[in-house]
């Protein structure tokens, strides 16, 4: 017997697997709420007068476990660096900037020094300021270089042809990890550079620019925002079409660059070291600028992005207001979930509620929620709730998320900056970066998975310098029950390293693909991606995808070598979404999550609106497509899945007593088997309807740790324990691990075997989710005295007899929670964990600088 957790995103054959909130499962509490007109701005609420609003209703003062009060802090200023151009500093001030503040200077000067830079401040520090000084100074200084019948030329409307630039001055390229931060990135530029005139010409190229723009953007703009997915596909295989922009390249800005980790981050690096070369080439070696939210060792990760040394700026001089952070536990209910366990109102339902009373308040406010699906029940039902108070407010709140078609992206984000919206729910979406000045309060639904990205969501409030409040919600789950009843590992552990892996064979291959076929490799190049390239040319010559000859190696295929990978990890071109009835275009999802939540039957939400997936066609990957027809089905959908894990090798062994703590690589069979059907209200099975999609595999790493017979007898764990135990302290540690690596639950997977073949001993696996590995399982490796402990504490605190979602219980288990033996877990960890030596004793493996047979099963990728 064998159970397996697996990760909702995953990559290749064995894409993520997407998992979608259930829905709240108990009815939303009827709280009062008082009928009074929205607050001006001049009379804005203390964030201390909030909170005790909120509080106020039947119960609530109670779910409140903990509030920290983070006071104001003064700012810092300095003078910008002599070499800022004074056009330049006049343009700041006119924007109300006097001075700027200490680390913007020394940012700006490393900058002007021809150093790479990383700014790792608080939220709303002004890391754009920091770096648009030095950038659009060099702007100037190029624009003083062409002819000047290249400047009319770029005075031309866009699309009005003319002919090709002959000369070109100093260009930048910035890169935002999503389309709503390039494009709030480009208005501020434009706002800010609008003294400067038509020197400065900043222009977004990503998939929503129009083709009749493009040729503009290409010749003229000299200040160009795109996204890496962008790069990877668009700019670089067209390089010579390029080739001005990239001569005269001085600066590369990238932001958000904490984000940049796991897979993702691994193919972000890659794609950097393509354009160095690609630079090179033509004679540029730009200066790379970057900013981060408050992260460990930033230089270190900033470093490993980009191959290239990297100054640290982490003294955030700016000033911050007061800000007020409660930790919210939603209470229990009278129902009863699997197997009779106590069950939690939902964190979707609580900040559904709460998003409503503050939008009552006139409180402007987003909610972050981890899902797409979750984005938009939250707006639902808090349009429901605002209904019942006063007809005018529904229309003053929506939904925000990947997905969205352009359009309605932008339409969004415009009644967001002019204050028509008072409450969105959000994705990560909009989380990065994007101006949302004025916002009062923000309520995040579930722990994000790191620190790093809690402090970036809390900080989306405030930014004005005001007051603001912060709450986070906790869902019914192992690590969120944890946090919000041990606040120190919150308010007093620093943020996390970020762990990234650009050596990772499935990333780096398709990469030096990508690089040949934009220009051959050769012997030179071979450094500059990494000590795997060796070991990897021979296997692409083999496979029939590079060529070598005396000058080098060649790309040997017709089609365009960019398009072997997804950059994002998401395993192809997305599945589109399309009403069957008219034809028309709903959105898209990931072709990797296609098989557990666009599958035959399924519940599909888009702005509000249910619909029903009829039919699933991945006949043709470059045209999938899910046709779905509008519905009001009384339930919601939940895949479940099959898998199986065998192991390939142990790069590392450590002994735990008898027992072993083990790395390497293993494969992972996995099979989408069935859905249910859960009542929307209380969350109760209505059904399981089978499917027949096809099975997908994939290679990666994992950690994994066996106990012996003598230590089950030592941990009074019997036979007709042994399952249970395992089963349960695999699903605790799965919950647990993203309080030590930056991963999100999805990003992992599990597999908890009595006795596994390839072990022959009762085996407990926790694996990445991507192929190759993503770093994730390997600082589990590291960390797993202090990661098996924490599991332990959070199921041996619980409250409950048996175990609940709270602990052991995991919402998507293949196997329905069954079966699961809490104190045999408790007593199983506590065992293994007598003999576990301290973590210095493991050896450090290669790919984490930063780190301080077949068993067949059920399978449930973690909730978000």
């Amino acid at each position: 017997m064998a159970f397996n957790h697996l990760p909702a995103a995953m990559h290749d054959a064995l894409g993520p697997l997407s998992v979608m909130p259930v829905t709240h499962s108990v009815p939303m509490a009827r709280n009062p709420r008082p009928r009074r007109p929205p607050e001006s701005r001049e009379t804005r609420p203390s964030p201390h007068a909030v909170l005790d609003r909120l509080a106020a209703g039947a119960g609530r003062a109670a779910r409140i476990t903990h509030t920290e009060h983070l006071p104001p802090r003064p700012g810092r200023h300095a003078l910008w660096p002599h070499r800022i151009r004074p056009e330049v500093i006049n343009a700041i001030q006119q924007a109300g900037i006097d001075h700027p503040w200490a680390h913007q200077a020394a940012a700006a000067e490393h900058a002007l020094d021809g150093e790479s830079v990383v700014i790792a401040t608080g939220t709303a520090s002004g890391k754009s300021l920091a770096y648009l000084a030095p950038v659009l100074s060099a702007l100037l200084d190029g624009a003083e270089a062409p002819a000047q019948e290249t400047q009319q030329r770029a005075a031309l409307p866009r699309g009005g042809g003319g002919r090709r630039a002959g000369s070109r001055g100093a260009t930048a390229l910035y890169l935002a990890p999503t389309k709503a931060l390039a494009a709030d990135q480009r208005r501020a530029v434009a706002e800010l550079a609008q003294p400067l005139g038509n020197r400065i010409r900043p222009a977004v190229y990503d998939g929503d620019t129009p083709v009749e723009e493009r040729e503009w953007v290409r010749q003229y703009a000299n200040y160009v925002l795109t996204n890496p997915d962008m790069l990877h596909r668009g700019i670089l295989p067209s390089h010579p079409r390029w080739s001005s922009f990239l001569r005269a390249l001085r600066y590369v800005v990238i932001d958000e660059c904490h984000t940049y980790r796991g897979v993702f981050g691994s193919h972000v690096a890659q794609v950097l070291r393509r354009l160095r070369r690609l630079c090179a080439r033509y004679g540029a070696h730009p200066v790379f600028l970057l900013a981060s939210a408050t992260a460990a060792e930033p230089a270190a990760a900033a470093e490993r992005l980009t191959g290239l040394p990297v100054r640290e700026i982490a003294d955030d001089a700016s000033p911050r207001g007061e800000l007020v952070f409660a930790l919210w536990e939603p209470p229990l209910t009278e129902l009863h979930g699997e197997r009779g366990a106590p069950v939690r109102r939902t964190a979707t339902a609580e900040s559904a509620d709460l998003l409503t009373d503050l939008t009552v308040q006139g409180v402007r406010t987003v909610a972050f929620v981890r899902s797409r699906r979750g984005a938009e029940l939250i707006s639902v039902i808090a349009k429901e709730r605002l209904a019942e108070v006063d007809r005018s407010l529904p229309r003053r709140v929506a939904a925000y998320r990947g997905g969205y078609l352009p359009e309605e992206r932008r339409a969004l984000e415009r009644a967001l900056h002019s204050g028509e919206l008072l409450g969105l729910a959000a994705t990560t979406a909009l989380e990065l970066g994007v101006d949302v000045s004025g916002l009062d309060a923000v309520v995040i639904a579930g722990y994000p998975g790191t620190r790093a990205s809690l402090w970036q969501q809390a900080g989306r409030a405030g930014r004005s310098g005001e007051g603001a409040l912060a709450v986070l919600v906790a869902r019914d789950d192992p690590l969120d029950t944890y946090l919000v009843h041990h606040p120190e590992a919150l308010f007093r552990q620093p943020v996390e390293s970020t762990v990234l892996d650009p050596d990772n064979p499935y990333v780096l291959a398709p990469h030096l693909c990508a690089a040949a076929a934009e220009h051959p490799l050769t012997e030179p190049d071979l450094e500059l991606f990494g000590p795997s390239v060796p070991e990897l040319l021979p296997q692409l010559e083999a496979a029939g995808l590079l060529r070598r000859r005396a000058s080098g190696w060649y790309w040997t295929r017709r089609e365009r070598a960019a398009d072997l990978t997804d950059i994002r990890g998401e395993g192809g071109r997305p599945v589109q979404i399309v009403e069957a009835a008219t034809g028309r275009l709903l959105g898209t999802v990931d072709a990797s999550a296609a098989h557990s939540t666009v599958h035959e039957g399924a519940v599909h939400l888009h702005q509000g609106r249910t619909y029903l997936v009829k039919q699933l066609d991945l006949e043709d990957p470059s045209s999938a497509v899910a046709l779905v027809e509008e519905a009001s089905p009384p339930y919601s959908t939940t895949a479940r899945d099959t898998t199986s894990i065998s192991v390939l090798e142990t790069d590392t062994e450590v002994p735990w007593g008898d027992g072993r703590l083990c790395f390497g690589s293993v494969e992972v069979t996995n099979q989408v088997v069935s859905f249910l059907r859960r009542k929307l209200i209380t969350g109760e099975v209505l059904g399981e309807t089978k499917l027949d999609l096809p099975p997908r595999t994939l290679r990666t790493r994992a950690v994994w740790w066996t106990v012996t017979e003598d230590q089950l007898e030592a941990a009074r764990v019997g036979p007709e324990q042994l399952g249970g135990a395992l089963h349960a302290a695999e699903h605790a540690s799965i919950g647990m691990l993203p309080l030590f690596a930056t991963c999100d639950r999805w990003d992992i997977g599990g597999v908890s075997v009595p006795l596994h073949p390839d072990t022959l001993l009762p085996t407990v696996f926790v694996y990445d989710g991507h192929p190759g590995g993503a770093g994730f399982a390997e600082r589990a490796f590291h960390t797993a005295r202090a990661w098996l402990t924490a599991t332990r504490e959070a199921i041996a605190s619980c409250e409950c007899e048996a175990g609940c979602p709270s602990c052991i219980q995991s919402p998507k288990c293949g196997n329905g929670n069954d079966p699961l033996h809490k104190r045999g877990a408790v007593r199983l960890l506590t065992e293994l964990l007598r003999h576990a030596p301290l973590e210095a004793q493991h050896p450090q493996a290669p790919q984490d600088p930063s780190a301080p047979k077949d068993s067949s099963a059920p399978q449930d990728p973690p909730a978000p």
